[in-house]
């Protein structure tokens, strides 16, 4: 057990037996009345978010969460197999535990798998990855700075939205968090 001082953002703390992730969080001493800690917190297993508030030196749950470095391998079926890069043991992690991350892997590809009691609780990739664009339309002539988009489709089977004048078999930077394409690449 802590309390509310001890709280940092990323922190995964236990409430009801559900974990929740630390977004951010506010220290707030008010001239009038008690100090009070204002947190947002990310459900780790739905994702859903929520606005707390605790008074200060209120007991909270901390939970550990363990984050190690895999390597992506390859999918079996629905699942999606990982290398431990410590002691090189492989993880399968279920589909619905990696979700829209998977738009974003490669093979051979490092990134961090938080772990709680054995089990894979969440994903952390790289802030941008670099992939290339299986298929696109063609861009038109002149289109070379317009604000328009089009759908590209990505060597991972994910459908992001491109400038128009980004052509097919270009290497692209995509940002891992909201799939928006960042630039080009060569």
């Amino acid at each position: 057990m802590a309390d509310t001082t001890d709280i940092k953002n990323g922190q995964v703390i236990k409430i009801d037996g559900q974990l929740w992730t630390i977004i951010d969080f506010q220290h707030v001493k008010p001239g009038k009345g008690g100090a009070f800690v204002r947190t947002k917190m990310r459900n780790v297993i739905s994702g859903k978010v929520l606005d707390k508030t605790y008074n200060a030196g209120t007991k909270i749950e901390l939970a550990t969460v363990d984050r190690r470095d895999y390597q992506y391998l390859y999918q079996d079926g629905e699942d999606y197999v990982f290398m431990n890069l410590e002691d090189y043991d492989q993880l399968t992690v279920p589909g619905a535990t990696v979700g829209d991350a998977a738009g974003f892997l490669l093979e051979n590809q490092n990134l961090t798998i938080a772990m709680y009691d054995g089990s894979p609780l969440y994903l952390e990739l790289p802030a941008s990855v670099v992939l290339e664009i299986t298929y696109t339309e063609p861009g038109l002539q002149g289109d070379r700075s317009s604000a328009g988009t089009k759908p590209a489709t990505l060597e991972t089977g994910k459908e992001i939205q491109v400038p128009l004048f980004v052509e097919q078999n270009t290497k692209v930077k995509v940002d891992t968090r909201t799939g928006d394409y960042l630039g080009r690449v060569n």
